[in-house]
């Protein structure tokens, strides 16, 4: 299976990094992309910004060890894992994730999966600059709840 996984700091082209997915590939019948925008306001704050900071190498791997996860438990035939760092405003794109299969199925699972990895685990920190101050994005129980299922579904 082809993956791709980048940290960056520049804004990157969803339908530029799909068409690389599936190009020259007549086995890929499903391609699930999910993008990631930074919204203007978060739990009734105003957000004018927020910075995202990672530790640069073990980011990467750990990423890669959930893609090859996916890869384990689904049919996949690409991956890309793209997160931006850096400061970033409102509407700009944060990160994205597509995932090609044969069928729909296993692309919206793997999909879903990698995401809500990205949400609870990923080793990024998120600070947001808002009009009454700055202050660091806490884990949500709802983001946790939603990774715990991939743990629920293993055992079961």
């Amino acid at each position: 299976m082809a993956s791709t996984i980048r940290l960056q700091s520049e804004d990157f082209d969803v339908a530029a990094e799909t068409a690389a997915l599936t190009r020259g590939r007549v086995d890929i019948g499903a391609v699930v992309t999910f993008t990631g925008i930074c919204r203007a306001s978060e739990a009734g704050h105003d957000v004018a910004a927020m910075t995202l900071e990672h530790y640069p190498g073990m980011a990467e791997e750990e990423i890669g060890r959930h893609v090859a996860e996916a890869e384990r438990r689904w049919p996949l035939l690409g991956v890309v894992v793209i997160h931006r760092h850096g400061r970033l405003v409102p509407g700009d794109n944060i990160m994205m994730v597509a995932v090609a299969a044969a069928h729909r199925g296993a692309a919206f699972a793997a999909a879903e999966f990698l995401m809500d990895y990205l949400k609870t685990q990923a080793p990024f920190w998120k600070k947001e600059e808002r009009r009454d101050g700055s202050a660091w994005v806490a884990a949500k129980s709802a983001d946790d709840a939603a990774a715990e299922r991939w743990a629920k579904a293993l055992e079961g």
